[in-house]
């Protein structure tokens, strides 16, 4: 009994909050549900809404808007602010202080809560927030909706500190700057070297890619392995990626390309001209059939039950059409619009074409000001590894063009990763074979274009190294078990002969005793086959071993 109580007033309650909501929801239809302003814009006792006469108060509001403008995130303000030693004014709405203007240290949340909140571009809105979903324990019950699922939107009620329009771009960036990689959203430009973190995605899963700092940089992508428990997607080293993306950025400001660019944002801008056309006629279109559909089902006689209950379902099919079409222009409305190459972006860019590589080489440019300036024409950079040995890089540019960019990074691991690693291998042994010294094997490959696993060119060590594997030996090493070479003694063969060592005969060579000349290749002392010489030598010897 206790328990069935329980349940019932569980249930009135939910029955008077959801009548409470309806309730609020009709006043704010019928204009009269007055809102809880922020601070910055007080109530007047006939119910207007007025800036607050503090002037100090306005100022500091409008700083709040002036910083974001011009430092482009939530953190940077309140860093800021905090650097200046400034204060954020609070009207306290709960508490003993209720009424009173407080100021207080500047916190992100309390920037965050400024720049969302519509009343400050002079909007009032109407369920901005929503139950959340995937509500977990300990996480709050509700979330912020988009401003396209807000319950009500009325422009121009309140005096604005900004224009609505810089509000919903405002909006777009604090969501741009958000740092979710399981969003397709960029970051805030942040003073990390790497240059492409919030704008490099992952080629095979399609997940923004993490930069990793460890010595250097390195971009990760590993959502498939948190969430799937599946191999790691990518990691790629980061340094040779950027100079490729930022030799491909220089290109892009040369006046040629700024030219180009500015017909395909041209193009763009008229292909959605004509979407907005078509999403327009098909509206009015949508209204017109539910109207029609209206007028049937009223002009019919209620008494015919079998025809008008057919024209009401005609009448509910045409307003759901209505709804979706609505829902479906909404949408479209909230893409963001053709970016335009604004004439003074443009001379901007073209005069810094001219010294930028010079500039970005000389120190002067912070990380985060090198990122700001890629994402003028850099959207996002799609990266993938077709071969072990080669990065594929696809820049799309602000137009929605792109450009694919193949790199080499160091493999890190084994030259047999290397694309070409058989091909290396045949010519290492080829060029061994003809007789070719391994410093010179090395330095006709790199030439060729080989390279070995972690750098651009080809070592002597790893010529050496496949060259023993396969069991070629040197031109040196094949000499060394020559007594003869070309008809001449080699100075191991010739100390055989006279049963002495190469230490006493290499003396004998260097005090010039023994004519000898070296081999133009492998630089080994050559010894004439003279009898008369090797009598001569065979005495030495003789008596070198009585002594």
């Amino acid at each position: 009994m206790v328990a069935s109580r329980r349940g019932t007033g569980i249930q009135g309650l939910g029955v008077v909050a959801v009548r409470l909501e309806a309730g609020r929801l009709r006043r704010v239809e019928q204009g009269t549900y007055r809102q809880a302003l922020p601070t910055g814009l007080v109530r007047l006792e006939d119910g207007r809404a007025v800036k607050d006469p503090d002037v100090h108060v306005r100022r500091t509001i409008g700083l709040v808007f002036e910083r974001f403008e011009e430092l482009g995130s939530a953190q940077k303000v309140m860093r800021s602010f905090k650097e200046d030693g400034l204060l954020l004014p609070r009207r306290q709405v709960a508490g003993l202080d209720v009424g009173e203007l407080l100021w207080k240290l500047p916190s992100v949340d309390a920037i965050y809560g400024i720049l969302h909140n519509p009343a400050y571009a002079g909007a009032f809105a109407y369920g901005r927030t929503g139950a959340n979903p995937d509500r977990r324990p300990g996480r709050s019950d509700r979330v912020r909706l988009p401003i396209g699922e807000w319950a009500t939107i009325h422009q121009g009620v309140y005096p604005a500190y900004v224009s609505w329009e810089r509000f919903l771009e405002n909006q777009q960036r604090l969501a741009d700057n958000a740092s979710g990689f399981d969003r397709r959203i960029r970051g805030a430009p942040r003073d990390g070297t790497a240059l492409l973190a919030g704008i490099a995605v992952c080629g095979r899963c399609g997940h923004k890619m993490r930069a990793a700092y460890k010595r250097r940089h390195r971009y990760v992508c590993n959502s498939l392995s948190e969430a799937y428990r599946q191999p790691m997607c990518l990691s790629l080293p980061g340094k040779t990626v950027d100079e490729a993306v930022v030799g491909a950025f220089f290109k892009a400001i040369r006046p040629a390309e700024l030219d180009l660019l500015e017909e395909v944002l041209a193009e763009r801008k008229q292909h959605r001209g004509r979407l907005e056309q078509q999403h327009a006629d098909r509206l009015k279109r949508s209204e017109y059939e539910a109207r029609l559909a209206e007028k049937r089902y009223r002009s019919v006689d209620p008494e015919n039950r079998l025809v008008a209950a057919e024209l009401e379902k005609g009448w509910e099919a045409a307003l759901r059409a209505l709804a979706e079409t609505k829902e479906a222009s909404e949408r479209f409305e909230r893409t963001p619009p053709a970016e335009e190459l604004e004439p003074s972006l443009r001379s901007q860019l073209e005069d810094l074409g001219k010294r930028l590589p010079e500039l970005w080489e000389s120190g002067r440019l912070s990380p985060s000001q090198k990122k700001e300036l890629l994402r003028s024409l850099v959207r996002r950079v799609v990266l993938s590894r077709p071969e072990q040995d080669t990065v594929e890089a696809k820049v799309v540019w602000v137009s929605g063009a792109y450009s694919v960019l193949r790199v080499n990074p160091p493999v890190l691991h084994r030259t047999t990763q290397l694309g070409n690693h058989d091909e290396l291998v045949t010519r290492i042994l080829k060029l061994a074979a003809e007789g070719h010294q391994d410093t010179e094997i090395a330095r006709r490959l790199t030439k060729e274009g080989f390279r070995s696993a972690r750098l651009p060119y080809v070592t002597r060590p790893l010529v050496e190294k496949i060259r023993t594997k396969h069991g070629q030996p040197s031109l040196t090493g094949s000499q060394h078990s020559c007594e003869k070479i070309d008809g001449r003694w080699s100075v191991p063969g010739l100390a055989r002969r006279l049963g002495t060592s190469e230490t006493w005969l290499r003396g004998k060579v260097a005090e010039g005793a023994v004519p000898a000349r070296r081999h133009p290749t492998t630089g080994r002392w050559l010894i004439p086959d003279d009898p008369a010489l090797l009598a001569r030598l065979e005495a030495l010897a003789a008596a070198r071993r009585r002594r």
